[in-house]
């Protein structure tokens, strides 16, 4: 399955860097989840919840510098 929501984890907008790195551990990991889980609810949720997770964690790695 390809989720739509596999869109929002692209990175190519972030620059360079440490909020880069984090946000390209939570788009391997999207990936993963939609080559492995079968469609429906319950992985869309779980990919909505990664994505909450993934904007926190790239806000928070902005400030590193």
């Amino acid at each position: 399955m390809v989720a739509p929501l596999l869109r929002y984890f692209e990175n190519r907008h972030i620059p360079d860097g440490p909020a880069r790195d984090v946000s390209r551990g939570f788009q391997d990991l999207a990936h993963e989840l939609d080559r492995t889980l079968p469609a429906g609810p319950e992985t869309t949720v779980a990919l909505r919840k990664l994505l909450e997770g993934k904007d926190a964690a790239v806000r928070s790695a902005l400030d590193l510098g």
